[in-house]
């Protein structure tokens, strides 16, 4: 661990580890609402698209009223479809609509929509928790790893829970792509933090350039 390393993460945090929740206007804890809007976004951000417009989406389907399984299983699919395209969400608005509707249905009828239950089923394996979240339609590996970056807050068997995604920000800052060394390095950041930040770092190249800059 050097002292550049430190002032990296730093920088990194401090200007930009907003969680995606946070800038989704989640207020993560617990709780069947804000997990299952968080899957929502998880979904969202998934897809090749930019993340602006993702978080745009996931706040119109709220507008919308689509805050839990059953509300959105109850939407119609051209609802479904206008709320996203309201967020900017137009190029996979059809197929996402139908993935949600379906996703919502397969919640309420396996775990009455409370993703605690699929948390409960794993009991502290991260492995067959990421699986079980895979099976809800729209949710591959990238999704399912979404959702865990982010709940990671709140669910702390799964943290740290530094993906792929986020250990390409950390080669890119010249950090170790080693989960325990970062988290180390990182001291008493929250992991979440953490791995969104490292996420935007990988995401974006001016992320990079400014946080390098600022750090010497």
């Amino acid at each position: 661990m050097s002292d550049k390393q430190q002032r990296v993460i730093k920088e990194l945090v401090s200007s930009y580890g907003r969680t995606y929740a946070e800038e989704a206007g989640i207020r993560l804890k617990n709780t069947p609402q804000p997990l299952y809007r968080t899957l929502v976004l998880a979904l969202l951000l998934s897809a090749r698209i930019r993340a602006s417009t993702a978080l745009a989406a996931a706040r119109a389907l709220y507008d919308a009223g689509m805050r839990d399984p059953r509300r959105m299983a109850a939407a119609t699919w051209q609802q479904r479809v206008d709320a996203l395209g309201r967020g900017g969400y137009r190029r996979y608005d059809e197929r996402t609509a139908t993935q949600l509707g379906d996703g919502a249905e397969l919640l309420t009828e396996r775990c009455g929509g409370d993703l605690r239950r699929l948390r409960e089923e794993a009991d502290g394996d991260v492995a067959q928790l990421r699986g079980l979240l895979q099976e809800v339609p729209g949710i591959g590996p990238a999704g399912a790893n979404i959702f865990l970056r982010e709940a990671q807050s709140v669910w702390p068997e799964a943290a740290p829970y530094i993906d792929s995604k986020a250990l390409d920000g950390a080669r890119r800052l010249d950090l170790p792509d080693e989960p325990d060394q970062l988290v180390k390095i990182a001291g008493s950041t929250e992991p979440a933090r953490l791995a969104a930040a490292l996420v935007r770092a990988a995401l974006d190249k001016e992320v990079v350039e400014q946080v390098l800059g600022k750090a010497g």
